[in-house]
């Protein structure tokens, strides 16, 4: 495993780096508003392509897709779309792929998926759709049949809720590259030597496309230990306490949450890594400021 580095912050801030965002759908007119604010804000960036997801059971169908194309055709961005096995057929995924290829969209961030949940808040058991895909490695070798797509995949350094060991998800994301993925882009961690282990292990597996860490600012400590839980991440100790008495003080959280996320991805600069992947959660603040951290700065001005 690789030794840490430390680098004074001006050696960091010359270490070029590329970067991409993550948005999910809005569901109402003031999350369409608060999401276009937050592509405006993050757009001078040049990020290297911006992501938007789907939802649990492929619920956000539509909604993805207009925000896609709209990406597509009113931003200087690179949209990449995913896209899920669960909740369509084989016939329902092409006809989709066709009509993001139609608009000029090249990229698929291709994924399994989630099962929706039960009336209890609890996911379900997967299940994989009738006459679609089962897997993402499925979904991968369809895509490329269908057309010449740039397509990501997921990785998980501290393995998938539902792989039964460690080996057989890294062995699942090797067949994923396999069928023609070029790049995987992790779960969200906030221990940078568990991602560097994992990367040990993707070397020694033969894995050579780009492994590019996805970086998590925290906004609300409560709502990540939720969703770590579910997603299988460690949340260490160490965070607890950083965010600890701050439930009711929203702008130390986020001063605090810009300092725990900028320090991690300028250590893992200095290391060497040179990719990252932000989950903004629709919102600009805190991504727009750690990549200042990192030297990504405004290259052109863009107008709404």
């Amino acid at each position: 495993m690789r030794a840490a580095t430390s680098l004074p912050i001006e050696q960091t801030l010359t270490k070029p780096v590329k970067v991409s965002f993550e948005f999910f759908p809005p569901k109402s007119d003031k999350m369409q508003a608060q999401l276009w604010e937050c592509i405006r804000r993050l757009e001078p960036l040049s990020p290297d392509f911006v992501s938007v997801t789907y939802g649990a059971g492929g619920s956000t169908r539509e909604r993805t897709h207009e925000t896609v194309v709209r990406l597509a055709r009113e931003t200087s961005l690179a949209p990449a779309a995913h896209l899920t096995c669960i909740g369509h057929s084989k016939d329902e995924i092409a006809e989709i792929a066709r009509r993001y290829w139609d608009e000029g969209v090249r990229h698929i961030v291709a994924l399994r998926g989630d099962p929706s949940e039960d009336a209890n808040g609890k996911r379900n058991p997967y299940v994989p759709t009738p006459d679609g895909y089962a897997y993402a490695v499925d979904l991968v070798a369809g895509l490329k049949k269908i057309a010449p797509f740039e397509i990501s995949v997921a990785a998980y350094p501290e393995t998938h809720p539902d792989a039964p060991y460690p080996q057989f998800d890294l062995d699942n994301l090797k067949r994923k590259i396999d069928a023609g993925a070029c790049r995987a882009i992790t779960q969200y961690f906030f221990d940078t030597d568990v991602f560097y282990r994992f990367l040990d292990r993707c070397l020694a597996a033969n894995i050579a496309v780009p492994i590019i860490p996805g970086i998590l600012p925290v906004t609300n400590f409560a709502q990540v230990i939720k969703f770590s839980s579910a997603c299988g991440t460690r949340v260490p100790s160490w965070m607890a306490q950083m965010f600890e008495g701050l439930d009711n003080d929203p702008e130390t959280r986020r001063l605090v949450a810009a300092t725990v996320a900028a320090e991690q991805v300028r250590q893992m600069a200095a290391d060497g890594i040179d990719q990252f992947h932000f989950y903004t959660l629709n919102r600009a603040d805190l991504t727009y400021a750690i990549c200042h951290v990192l030297g990504v700065r405004a290259k052109k001005e863009t107008t709404v």
